[in-house]
């Protein structure tokens, strides 16, 4: 079974949850988020270095502004340049680190709580390759996992997964600038939220914390 990479950890290691900002208590909300496009400007051929990455601005205000709301925060990245053979997961997480500093530089709420990353080509047709939703499956599982550094014994996918799910935020959602973040949103079953890609996640965040807007159409 395919699984995607994770920032920082092993896939199934435990979690380590930091407390929603004020107290909040997390009421099972998500926000997937795709990574270039929404939180930093994206190239045709990659982000290939700390160098490269350029923040969106406000996107470390918006982040911050959704924990605020009792958001948790999930980046779901595709990232074929690992299996075409171009560069590797260290350098993956260095771009990955400086990118966290960045957003906690613009808001000290904007802490991101998972990060997971498909390394698979686009002709694997892998199930944790965005347009299929496999990471948004185990970023819920390692989410909704009790965050008492327990590690999730068992990630599951797909069928099995659509039989046992646990329970979805009613306010979830997923932002992206991509057909392949709208399908994987579908799949998943949760609002979507589609951003030009000059723009963010700061162009809909106010449209996100509205629980009365249902998101994007397709």
């Amino acid at each position: 079974m395919d699984l995607p990479g994770r920032h920082g950890a092993e896939i199934n290691a435990a979690l380590e949850l930091s407390p929603l900002p004020s107290g909040v208590d997390w009421d099972g909300s998500i926000a997937y988020l795709d990574r270039d496009g929404v939180l930093n400007y994206g190239k045709s051929d990659y982000i290939n270095s700390v160098a490269e990455l350029k923040v969106i601005e406000g996107a470390g205000r918006a982040v911050g502004e959704l924990r605020r709301a009792g958001f948790r925060i999930c980046v779901v990245t595709n990232q074929s340049p690992i299996g075409r053979g171009l560069w590797d997961d260290v350098l993956l997480s260095s771009i990955h680190e400086e990118l966290m500093k960045r957003l906690l530089n613009e808001d000290v709420d904007a802490e991101i709580d998972l990060i997971l990353y498909s390394p698979f080509v686009p002709w694997s047709v892998s199930y944790i390759r965005k347009p299929r939703p496999g990471m948004l499956e185990i970023g819920r599982q390692i989410l909704s996992s009790d965050g008492n550094g327990n590690t999730v014994a068992k990630l599951i996918l797909a069928d099995e997964y659509a039989l046992s799910r646990p329970s979805e935020g009613l306010r979830s959602c997923i932002v992206g600038d991509r057909p392949a973040d709208i399908s994987a949103g579908l799949a998943h079953g949760v609002r979507i939220f589609c951003v030009n890609e000059r723009e963010g996640l700061p162009s809909v965040t106010g449209r996100i914390l509205d629980s009365s807007d249902r998101g994007d159409n397709y």
